[in-house]
Formats: structure tokens, C-alpha cells, sequence
């Protein structure tokens, strides 16, 4: 059975991944001109078809059949060829970001404002299924009625759903808005999922509004195209298990801690065990000023190598899927926190003050270390998602890791 991903330019995409997961048939990315979708859709060379951005629309004429939903919505993201030969469209996305939705504010949105943020296709999925549960949605664009220049007049409004791509990797760090505006939010939603925290979700996160990312609506209408594909329902809770497996392998495992505790050495040995790539912030830092850290300190003091050490760590923090040993004083800016914490997880990694090495680290050479410690070790608390000693061999603090991570 063939199935795949309809686009014109995928690039990288999840969903053969996930489709790998939910069932055992062939799953394949087919980037087409738009001169070729016609053809190619009559060909009758496949079984089911997830369609993707700009075809949504393009591929309804070419269906014999549409469900409710895609009718209703004017958009058809999954295609299945009958054992006729007919070709029937439907539109997963609404149940992938009503999971979402549900997940995130599971009680009752009847009668509330829903902000959409963009007024593209994802946004006419999004408005159809809030309006589906009762809300009162206001969608915001650059020169409607409703703008970004008069969002004061919405201070009343409890959930808000950004489907435009701003603060989407490789643009990482911005928010389509200020969450200041709105002091009554009981939800803040981001189709994106890459990164998984965008900046509009870490402001969520900091004012304490229960937030989330596009991952879980990515894996959900996966499922239920699957499904349609397939023609027999499959296990509710194969949503949350791939959910939980791709956003494991997107994160990046991030090392903070002391100078001198072993986050290069337990970095090398995770990136080992997992097959994943390494990178090494104070490395980058060298290789991009073109002199060795020693040298940078020398010449632009502490404060010149801190703005070296946030610029870098602004790129290693948009990476996926990689292992990263970061600098001992990286905790010193809480501005480095956001950059971190938005693809990844923290692991503060902890060694006794008299087995920190110091050859190399110019604050460590002369420093009071017990006092540098007693500065510190909060910030590591306030940066770390967990600690994990490392007393032991390098080894055996990895596998540590990977035990919690797991």
C-alpha cells in the first residue's frame, strides 16, 4: 500500500516517521510542481495521500467526494483512493488541533474569545473548530477590521492560537505578540512545533498560562489519516506515545554546571550512546571569534566573552536532536535561559568543588570556587529541569541521564 506526503517543497518532514509508527505500509515524500498535481493525483500510482502546503485547496476539484468537514472548511489535507478508483477528501487537521485543544484546556470554551492570530489555511481550520465548540473567535491579521495595531480591544480574551509561521525555526525568538495585552488568558496555543517552545509559548510559560506547541496536533491528524488510510480505527493512545517519542528526539540534552565538572566528556559519551550530533558552546565561541577563549578574556574582558557566549548559544539553542555541553557561566544571563529552554532540556551536572578541573578556564585559575559555587548553584537550580551527579565515570553519569530523560 502507497502512501505519502503531497507538497511542493517538503524539505524535512515528521510524518513519514509517524506514519512509520502507526502502521506498516510505504510511506513517501512527493514533491510535485503545481503543473503536476493533476497528473499525478489521477495517476492512481498511490493509496492515500496527506496533502500539504499549497495544495490544500488546489486538490478539491480532483476529489469525487468530500467529508463534512472538508466541505465545511473549504480544505482538504488527506486523500484516499477507493477500490473504485474514486478519490475521497477529507481534513484531519480540525481533529489534530481539537486534540490539541482538549489536551491543553480540557473544560469549556462556550461563549469565550479565541483569538486567531494569521488568516491562512491553518487559521481556517483552527476558527471552524473553535467556532464548532462554542467560542466567540476574533481572527487578527495585518489590516482587517481586527489588527495588530488595535489588539487593546481584546484584553477580554481567553485563549489565543497562533497559526502564522513567526517564531518557526530557523526564526526563532519571535512572538507575533505581547502577552501583556492580554491578562485574562486561560490558554495559549502555537501550531508550530519546531521549535518546541516558541517565543509566544515561552511567555506563556512565564506569566504561568498553560501553553503548548503544534506537536501533539501534528501526530494527532497523522493518526486519523492513518486511519482513513487503513479503513479500522487504531489505539487512542498511540497519539501521546509518538507524541512523547518525537519530542524525546527533538530536544536537545543540554549540560550546565560548574567549570571544570565533565560536561564535555559526559556530552561526548551521550552523543555516543544516542547517535546524536555534539556541540560544544565554548568551542563555538573560539571558532567564531577566531581566537581561543584565554585570548577573549584578555582583550574584551568577561563582558565581551558573555556577549560572544549568548550570540552563540542563540544558534546551538535552535538546533534538534543535539547534545550540548555549555559554558560554566552561561547561568549568569538569564537572558541564555529562553534560548536554551525553548528545543531542550536542561541537566545540571554536579561534581565536588575540589574535583572541578581548572587548566584552561581563566575565572577558575585564580577563583575562590567555593564562593563561585555558592554564587551559582542557584541559577543552576533556577536554569535545570533536573541534576545529575557526576561522581562517577563518565559512563555511568550518561546512562544516569538517559534514565531520567527515558
Amino acid at each position: 500500500m502507497q502512501c505519502g506526503l503531497l507538497g511542493e517543497k517538503l524539505g524535512h518532514s515528521y510524518s513519514p516517521r509517524i506514519h512509520r509508527e502507526l502502521a506498516d505500509y510505504d510511506y513517501a515524500l512527493f514533491e510535485k510542481a503545481p503543473e503536476e498535481v493533476e497528473a499525478f493525483i489521477r495517476s492512481g500510482a498511490w493509496h492515500g495521500l496527506n496533502v500539504t502546503i499549497p495544495y490544500k485547496k488546489t486538490v478539491i476539484p480532483l476529489c469525487d467526494e468530500l467529508s463534512d468537514t472538508a466541505r465545511t472548511i473549504g480544505s482538504v489535507n488527506t486523500l484516499l483512493r477507493r477500490p473504485d478508483g474514486s478519490v475521497f477528501g477529507d481534513n484531519t487537521d480540525a481533529f489534530g488541533f481539537e486534540t490539541l485543544l482538549r489536551k491543553t484546556l480540557p473544560g469549556s470554551i462556550e461563549g469565550k474569545k479565541a483569538l486567531v492570530l494569521g488568516t491562512g489555511g491553518a487559521s481556517v481550520t483552527v476558527c471552524a473548530v473553535l467556532r464548532a465548540r462554542g467560542a466567540a473567535v476574533v481572527s487578527i491579521s495585518r489590516r482587517g477590521e481586527d489588527n495588530y495595531n488595535n489588539l487593546d480591544r481584546h484584553a477580554d480574551a481567553r485563549l489565543l492560537v497562533n497559526t502564522t509561521p513567526l517564531g518557526m525555526y530557523p526564526n526563532n525568538g519571535v512572538s507575533p505578540v505581547d502577552l501583556a495585552f492580554f491578562p485574562e488568558l486561560e490558554a495559549v496555543l502555537d501550531v508550530v512545533y519546531n521549535p518546541k517552545r516558541t517565543a509566544l509559548l515561552l511567555r506563556a510559560e512565564e506569566r504561568g498560562v498553560p501553553c503548548a506547541g503544534g506537536l501533539t496536533m501534528l501526530v494527532a491528524q497523522a493518526k486519523r489519516s492513518s486511519e482513513i488510510f487503513l479503513g479500522r480505527e487504531l489505539p487512542a493512545g498511540e497519539i501521546a506515545r509518538i507524541t512523547a517519542l518525537l519530542d524525546a528526539s527533538m530536544q536537545n540534552i543540554i549540560l550546565i554546571g560548574m567549570p571544570g565538572c565533565g560536561k564535555s566528556t559526559v556530552g561526548k559519551c551521550l552523543s555516543e550512546l544516542l547517535g546524536r550530533p555534539y556541540a560544544e558552546a565554548d568551542r563555538e565561541i573560539e571558532r567564531a571569534a577566531g581566537m581561543s577563549i584565554p585570548e577573549i578574556f584578555a582583550r574584551e574582558g568577561e563582558e565581551g566573552f558573555r556577549a560572544r557566549e549568548t550570540a552563540v548559544l542563540a544558534e546551538l539553542g535552535k538546533q534538534s536532536g543535539t547534545v550540548i555541553a555549555t559554558g560554566g557561566g552561561c547561568v549568569t544571563r538569564k537572558e541564555n535561559y529562553p534560548l536554551l529552554h525553548q528545543n531542550g532540556r536542561l541537566v545540571w551536572l554536579k561534581r565536588p568543588v575540589e574535583q572541578l578541573a581548572r587548566k584552561g578556564r581563566p575565572l577558575s585559575l585564580n577563583a575562590d570556587l567555593n564562593a563561585m559555587y555558592a554564587r551559582r548553584a542557584p541559577l543552576y537550580e533556577q536554569f535545570a529541569d533536573f541534576a545529575a551527579d557526576n561522581t562517577g565515570t563518565p559512563e555511568e553519569t550518561a546512562k544516569t541521564i538517559l534514565e531520567v530523560l527515558r
